[in-house]
């Protein structure tokens, strides 16, 4: 029986579809890139490390264990920006775009899947919502290609420059962390146009599709829904505190902010807060930050971008409610009010489990990796975050990696794409709700 026949019979639940969806994608990547032309030296650069590659780009992480403008042809590198597209868009959207260019009814099947892939509460408005994705992306990345082609002429030829831009609006839009710069962008660590550019990028990918599309709308609508309410306030929240933290801690670092000009530093620490949460380029050295500095960019990793959008982590959502939640139960209050609004108790043990599940994996890849590998352990926990949020910033030991290494971070890395309750739903089999109802007792906690 074929793949189409097993998903039309309905006997994979739409959580499955999107992770066999995605498994297929990386292993088609990784035997492209396993190519001899794919390789700038004419010969295969061996499965393991095209298998590393082609997760990383299809979950939009970033960490690389070869260097992508070195060890990769153009053809390679091309492989590399369509993985990328497909992973910030996602399996769903990218069919869906697909059956539209050949005039092709979105079925009810693939509309549960779209919910699926999206995050979305309904079906309702989903081919819609699928539509605007696809528009925006193509305008977004476009006005990020063109702004970064000019800037570009200034020090490369103009199809570089454009190939160039191509290829890093993409990167950045789908928080995907891929140069082809060996230093990242380093070396604009003073071009405000190149740092505005990709800071713009990198927040709207992450911000998630349903508050772009909110915004959008604003002049029309004149009102944001709470989700976007409190996506943009914590976005926001953390990208200013980050930036203040990263600054005040590296500020007399020899190895990041100290040579700098003041401009400079601001730049600096405003761009590592902004892509430590999903996107996985930089600006500044990582490897010779601060501990606390590295711990604390950590946390920027775990809490990641907002849902239904390009980036990975628990969700800045997630992050929002667990906080109020403790906030209310600290004062005493019984449910959760914000913006006027009252949150639905529902969504709470959501996220308890979304943030138990996701720190249970960083724990135990942490942990094994460590002693496989038995470097600096805030070098292996930022690794291991890291590829959980699908960020693809790195202390400089993703090269150094094993195999067994890279194998954890690979798991790692699709965990964190698909998503640690979406990886459980896919696996675990849905069981029928208990008509028994036991005694209730209370224990104590704290």
């Amino acid at each position: 029986m074929s793949l189409v026949n097993v998903i039309k019979e309905k006997k994979l639940s739409p959580p499955q579809v999107l992770l066999l969806g995605f498994l297929i994608v990386i292993i088609i990547g990784a035997l492209l890139l396993n190519l001899p032309s794919a390789s700038s030296k004419g010969k295969s650069i061996g499965f393991i490390d095209s298998l590393f590659t082609a997760t990383s780009a299809t979950c939009v992480t970033g960490l690389i264990v070869l260097d992508t403008p070195k060890d990769f042809s153009t053809f390679g590198q091309l492989i590399i920006l369509i993985l990328l597209q497909c992973g910030g868009l996602g399996i769903m959207t990218m069919s869906t775009m697909f059956a539209f260019l050949v005039g092709k009814r979105i079925s009810l099947r693939h509309r549960l899947l779209i919910q699926e892939s999206l995050n979305q509460f309904s079906i309702g408005g989903l081919v819609r919502l699928a539509k605007y994705i696809l528009i925006f992306t193509v305008v977004i990345e476009a006005t990020g290609a063109i702004i970064l082609f000019f800037r570009w002429q200034r020090y490369y030829p103009p199809l570089q420059a454009l190939y160039l831009g191509i290829f890093h609006s993409i990167s950045a839009f789908c928080n995907a962390g891929f140069s082809l710069f060996s230093d990242s962008i380093m070396r604009y660590e003073g071009d405000l146009i190149i740092n505005l550019t990709f800071i713009t990028l990198i927040f709207l990918g992450g911000i998630g599709f349903l508050v772009l599309l909110e915004l959008f709308q604003y002049g029309k609508n004149g009102a944001l829904s709470l989700h976007s309410k409190l996506a943009l306030r914590i976005s926001i929240i953390l990208i200013l505190i980050g930036s203040v933290i990263i600054f005040l801690m590296e500020f007399n670092n020899p190895s990041t902010l100290r040579g700098l000009n003041f401009h400079e530093k601001i730049f600096g620490s405003i761009f590592q807060s902004v892509t430590a949460r999903t996107a996985g380029l930089n600006t500044l050295h990582i490897g010779s930050m601060q501990n606390a500095t590295l711990f604390f960019i950590i946390i920027l990793m775990f809490i990641g971008a907002s849902p239904s959008s390009t980036g990975g982590g628990i969700k800045t959502t997630t992050f929002g409610l667990l906080v109020l939640y403790s906030w209310s139960s600290l004062t005493g209050k019984k449910g959760i009010n914000i913006f006027k609004r009252s949150i639905s108790s529902d969504v709470i043990p959501k996220a308890l489990t979304v943030a138990m599940l996701s720190l249970t994996l960083v724990i135990a890849v942490a942990m094994l990796l460590s002693y496989v590998e038995g470097k600096d352990f805030i070098k292996i926990l930022f690794e291991v975050v890291s590829a959980f949020g699908t960020v693809g910033l790195s202390a400089g030991i993703t090269s150094s990696l094993s195999v067994a290494g890279k194998i954890m971070i690979i798991i790692t890395m699709f965990t964190g794409r698909i998503g640690p309750l979406g990886l459980a739903l896919s696996l675990v089999q849905k069981r029928e709700p208990e008509i028994i109802k036991y005694p209730e007792e209370k224990i104590m906690v704290g």
